[in-house]
């Protein structure tokens, strides 16, 4: 069960709107086909209410409004009214699995908080609802309050219910704690359906997740990218390829090759950013930056693990910097389509070196400008020059850029307006492009990186993305000006081009 759009929106600061709820849970269902969702908390806004309207109204017409699930209370009716408002099937009761929580938060006995459970549970299934029941702190009552853990589980067994849903609430199992006791649980009611759900505050919820399954449980909760409040939940896509990988006798119907894609429509809609290095979906975890790294996969894939890029939709790159060999700059010179004599390849080897010394960012489209640079070739011709350019900017009127650029010796001078200066400058080159009946490349995508703590005039770099023939590839320039490193970023695209 993904609880991305329940749980895992209880990440500090990030909350979906109603549109984006119904795109991540379509393509949940859909292209990464998880089994079940938890969309929401019951009564928690309006906003959320409609939310759970637009998930369930298309899931009903699609067949899947039994995968649909919603967190609710022991509320009499309360719960109960808004789940049938909202459209929703399957409920998710919250009760107290600890007695800790039980004592001090409600202020109850077992048998009452029991004998309340149970009228929920009988109203829901009158209503065709269908329940499961949540044991909040379970693992601090497995450590502190065992008995009354199974005498909440012997109640249970009794009650019309799908599945009892065991959540480490505070991310306090160990592994070792966490198979002893899911295993106990497990092999004492064989006929239930457990599931367990792994908050991450130790870093160990993959390893719980790893445990859980070895003892037994039938479910797992899991999230896109880790969200959940505090430090999160145990994520989805390292959870797959955790248990493909090392517990290949387990089988899920999620597709691999699609936790990418959700990683960065989640990424995008929540603005929670993930750590370039965050395992199988962070920007870096499939870049080999080690020159030796390189040399090795060039000899029978000596630094491959089965965490192949390719399972997930991805590929494999060589980063170039201080670090990088020759096997480095080979890697990405064939992806270019270049082939260099030794010599000169010592001599581009070097001058990378150099620039990453220099924590300057060298990317595969800056290869040929630095082949131009140190190698007395014409590998990369510099046909084209912005020369000039004004770039004006005023209250209540549009801006507005004028140019004047070379294209192979030829000087072309245009102006024009736009809703930002860059825009502006972009719509008088494309008058100039028009003139030679050349269509530029798509912007797909622009990204501006400050230092944290810089100055007013520390350096910004702007990476720009762009289509063309089919083919995406990114350019980038660096200058104290925000709009000038995109000038100098798409100067490098029109030498491309």
């Amino acid at each position: 069960m993904d609880t991305t759009l329940r749980d895992g929106e209880q990440t500090s600061g990030v909350s979906f709107s109603a549109t984006e709820k119904l795109a991540i849970a379509q393509l949940l269902l859909k292209e990464v086909k998880v089994d079940r969702l938890e969309v929401a908390s019951a009564r928690v806004s309006d906003g959320e209410f409609q939310a759970v309207k637009k998930i369930t109204a298309w899931a009903s017409e699609n067949g899947l409004i039994d995968k649909i699930e919603v967190l609710t209370f022991v509320d009499g009716e309360t719960s109960v009214n808004w789940m049938i408002e909202a459209g929703a099937k399957v409920m998710n009761l919250l009760t107290k699995g600890s007695m800790n929580h039980l004592t001090h938060q409600l202020k109850k006995t077992a048998e009452q908080h029991f004998s309340e459970i149970a009228e929920v549970i009988a109203l829901a299934r009158s209503k065709d609802i269908q329940c499961n029941v949540y044991l909040e702190d379970w693992s601090n009552g497995m450590r502190n309050s065992p008995d009354y853990v199974f005498q909440f589980l012997d109640f249970l067994s009794t009650q019309p219910i799908k599945r009892v849903l065991l959540p480490d609430t505070l991310g306090v199992l160990t592994p070792r704690e966490c198979y002893d006791f899911l295993s106990q649980i497990v092999q004492r009611y064989p006929n239930q359906h457990f599931d367990f759900h792994a908050h991450n505050d130790y870093d160990l919820s993959i390893a719980n997740v790893m445990e859980g399954v070895r003892a037994g449980v039938h479910g797992l909760h899991l999230t896109v990218n880790g969200m959940g409040e505090r430090a999160g939940n145990a994520p989805l896509a390292s959870t797959i390829a955790v248990l493909k990988d090392f517990m290949p006798e387990v089988e899920t119907s999620v597709v691999e090759a699609s936790l990418y894609s959700v990683s960065k429509l989640v990424e995008t809609f929540s603005g929670f950013r993930i750590p370039a290095n965050k395992p199988v979906v962070g920007e870096n975890v499939f870049t080999q930056t080690a020159g030796i790294h390189a040399d090795g996969d060039n000899k029978n894939n000596l630094y491959f693990n089965d965490l192949m890029p390719e399972r997930f939709g991805r590929e494999r790159k060589y980063a170039l910097g201080k670090t990088s060999g020759k096997a480095n700059i080979e890697k990405n010179l064939q992806k270019l389509g270049i082939k260099l004599s030794q010599a000169d390849l010592k001599r581009v080897t070097q001058r990378i070196i150099e620039l990453g010394d220099r924590k300057e960012v060298v990317t595969q489209e800056d290869l040929p400008y630095i082949i131009s640079d140190v190698i007395d070739t014409n590998i990369v011709e510099e046909k084209v020059e912005v020369i000039n350019y004004v770039l004006t900017h005023s209250k209540n009127l549009r801006p507005s850029a004028t140019i004047r650029v070379k294209i192979e010796g030829h000087i072309f001078e245009e102006n024009a307006q736009g809703d930002g200066q860059y825009d502006a400058f972009m719509n008088a080159l494309k008058k100039v492009y028009l003139k030679k009946e050349v269509l530029l490349p798509m912007l797909t995508d622009y990204a501006v990186r400050i230092p944290p703590g810089g100055n007013t005039d520390a350096l910004c770099e702007t990476i720009i993305t762009w289509e063309h023939k089919g083919n995406e590839f990114k350019t980038r320039g660096l200058d104290s000006d925000q709009t000038v490193s995109a000038i100098k970023a798409t100067q490098k695209m029109l030498n491309l081009i």
